[in-house]
């Protein structure tokens, strides 16, 4: 049974760089920036520090639903969060050619799909309803659209997936957390395709106030595009961004059998939690580094045998030193042979999505065999001193690839990817 193969046949994207796989793969290695100025609602009208976000720009569901009538369902019943998801998983699928219905065993699709904080616009303004109207102004639809299992529920139902369907919360991780579930499901014969990845449209006063009362977020509101620095000495927090990345994991004779286009392969995962502190990563980046150890020993590698790793990197001073302090103590002498880079420093931090859209990216990075730049890294911090493939992209010839993500509570996740030979 383990020796079930795990590919990666379609990728489906909303983000602020670009809507769909190709858009997104141009502005990566552009080193487009998709930060701005928040134009969700007024930042100054209620006095916020912190005036910016990476949002997604032009994204209207109707042009991915062609009926009128289930657009107005949609509208009726889906958050934000849920309508990024359903156009990535549609167009993820589309990039698949997959039809569940026709190319699969419903039974034996799941849909395991992550959010840091699911409806949250939803609940944000449907509270203000409730206080300022009393009950009877919200909706009968209010519970359906801010539950966290919103995503995955709806996505399986238009799609007829009737595998296991479930959100991971995992913060930061939850995107990664569930592509790292749904392999291992496919990888032990509970399924032959899983529909996955991570979604979140968290750019709201409440969420931005938040952030910013931990001192979280950056305030570098005079040069948006320039906010977003990973691992430089300059760097004072992240970017909230927003999107959704979802990609199909396929058994590989199942993808094989319908001719199926393949991007790349997961071939191990590794989870742990620090155990430390609730925001704070462990000072040693000791949980990165069990989780990185045990990816490796799930993919059946040794460190030297990882040619780039797509980082967590989130712009903020902890995290990136620690992040670089677990990386040096996993890869020893190799950590300043293998390049790395942030997908945020051009699309910000997408909080449950964000580790989906890293796994995307290195796909991406190992069909092609380019990498992405870290972009606004000038002035790096001497604490942060590795290959973060600054500000330019590179080619480079690769076979296993590393992608992270690492979340509030603690939460370390890391898969191992390769560059599919038949």
């Amino acid at each position: 049974m383990n020796n079930r193969r795990v590919v990666v046949t379609g990728i489906g994207v909303v983000s602020p760089i670009g809507i769909g796989r190709n858009e997104l793969w141009k502005a990566l290695l552009e080193g487009r920036s998709g930060v701005g100025r928040i134009t969700a609602f007024d930042p100054d009208s209620i006095g916020l520090e912190t005036k910016i976000a990476a949002e997604v720009k032009g994204f209207d569901i109707a042009d991915f639903f062609p009926d009128r009538r289930k657009v107005g369902s949609f509208l009726k019943e889906m958050d934000r969060v849920t309508l990024f998801a359903m156009a990535a998983a549609k167009m993820a699928l589309e990039d698949a050619r997959l039809e569940v219905r026709q190319s699969a065993n419903p039974e034996r699709v799941g849909t395991f799909i992550g959010t840091g904080v699911g409806g949250l616009i939803t609940t944000t303004t449907d509270q203000i309803k409730l206080m300022e109207g009393g009950p009877k102004k919200l909706g009968l639809r209010t519970i359906i659209k801010l539950m966290p299992n919103a995503p995955s529920g709806q996505v399986a139902i238009e799609y007829g997936a009737k595998g296991r369907a479930k959100s991971e919360a995992t913060a930061c991780a939850s995107g990664l957390d569930s592509l790292f579930d749904a392999y291992m499901y496919i990888k032990n014969n509970r399924a032959d395709v899983m529909i996955s990845g991570g979604t979140e449209a968290s750019v709201s006063p409440f969420s931005v106030a938040s952030f910013g009362n931990m001192m979280a977020l950056s305030k570098r509101n005079d040069d948006p595009m320039g906010a977003s620095r990973p691992f430089s000495l300059d760097r004072d927090g992240f970017v909230i961004g927003e999107g959704a990345v979802i990609l199909i994991l396929e058994e590989l004779e199942h993808a094989l059998r319908r001719n199926a286009p393949i991007v790349a392969e997961i071939i191990g995962g590794g989870a742990s939690c620090d155990a430390t502190h609730i925001v704070a990563p462990d000072e040693f980046g000791d949980g990165a580094a069990r989780a990185m150890r045990e990816a490796l020993a799930d993919a059946g590698l040794e460190p030297q045998d990882i040619d780039y790793i797509n980082a967590h990197g989130t712009s903020t001073p902890l995290n990136d030193e620690r992040e670089t302090l677990a990386i040096k103590t996993v890869f020893g002498s190799h950590a300043y042979k293998v390049p790395i880079s942030s997908t945020k420093s051009m699309v910000g931090h997408l909080l449950g999505a964000a580790g989906a859209i890293g796994a995307a990216a290195t796909a991406m990075s190992l069909a092609e065999q380019k990498i992405h730049p870290t972009i606004n890294l000038t002035n790096p911090d001497p604490k942060c001193d590795l290959d973060y493939v600054p500000n330019v992209w590179r080619p480079l010839t690769m076979t296993h690839a590393m992608v992270e993500a690492l979340g509030f509570g603690g939460h370390n996740t890391v898969l191992v990817m390769r560059k599919f030979v038949a």
